[in-house]
């Protein structure tokens, strides 16, 4: 009997914990971890816009150059931020879309990259732009020091 008892509240506990949309969210939500200046506002920015799209991000105020080194990123494909979620690494203002999309797809690669920082990409895309919106492709960056197109953000 207690036995049955046992099994009775165990099953209930993990049904409740399986309804549960707090402990649903947070384990759906993917970690991403970022390495950045910590006087940089476009990183704080771009953090933002990922928190906002379904990720939980932890930030370190480090510098990204050691990151991006450790995780293969060629420095031709370098911006302010270095990021990791996945087994992924993600460089510059990457669109939360597209790191949803990688994650989803889980292509043989090293990352994604948006290098050097164009405007209007997330985290520079402030109001201080007066909403310009410079073209810019985001990258897959494969093994060997290529990459190519994931998705092109052009205008027309």
């Amino acid at each position: 009997m207690q036995r049955r008892r046992l099994v009775s509240s165990l099953a209930a506990a993990l049904g409740a914990a399986a309804l549960s949309p707090t402990l649903s969210a947070q384990s759906a939500r993917p970690r991403v971890e970022v390495w950045k200046d910590p006087n940089c506002g476009c990183c704080q920015d771009w953090v933002q816009h990922l928190q906002a799209n379904g990720f939980e991000v932890r930030v370190h105020d480090s510098g990204n150059a050691a990151a991006r080194a450790r995780l293969g990123v060629a420095e031709r494909w370098g911006s302010c931020h270095t990021a990791s979620v996945g087994g992924y690494a993600i460089e510059g203002h990457v669109p939360a879309g597209d790191i949803h999309r990688l994650l989803k797809e889980r292509p043989q690669a090293i990352g994604l990259s948006v290098p050097g920082m164009p405007v209007g990409s997330p985290g520079m895309d402030a109001p201080a732009y007066g909403g310009r919106q410079d073209p810019f492709d985001v990258l897959l960056l494969q093994h060997g020091g290529q990459a190519r197109v994931f998705r092109s953000y052009h205008k027309g």
